[in-house]
């Protein structure tokens, strides 16, 4: 049986199996440090882990992340989207547009 997740529990344990910091989560969902790491707490309790990898772990056997880890704010996140027949997500959009800037500069730099 798969644990019930809220949204925000869920958005830390992809933050985390991301890669992302307990900063950077909080950041990206708009609520405080210590939101987030209440949410990981819940996260540990529910899935019966002892730290976050081994809830990433538990979460990806069960089914709960899809083990392929998802990009956002930058190129390769904005091209996912458009892979999965996806509306680019604002971020994505900022982070495509600066990958056009820096594109454009270099080709600038080189002629």
């Amino acid at each position: 049986m798969k644990p019930s997740l809220t949204d925000i529990e869920h958005a830390v344990l992809e933050g985390r199996a991301n890669g992302l910091t307990v900063m950077a989560i909080a950041a990206r969902t708009k609520y405080s440090y210590r939101g987030i790491e209440d949410a990981a707490m819940r996260v540990l309790r529910k899935l019966g882990a002892r730290d976050m990898a081994h809830a990433v772990f538990l979460a990806c056997r069960a089914g709960l992340l899809d083990g392929k880890p998802q990009r956002h704010g930058d190129h390769a996140g904005y091209a996912a989207h458009l892979y999965r027949g996806e509306d680019p997500c604002e971020a994505c959009k900022t982070g495509e547009r600066a990958y056009r800037n820096q594109r454009r500069q270099h080709r600038k730099e080189a002629a």
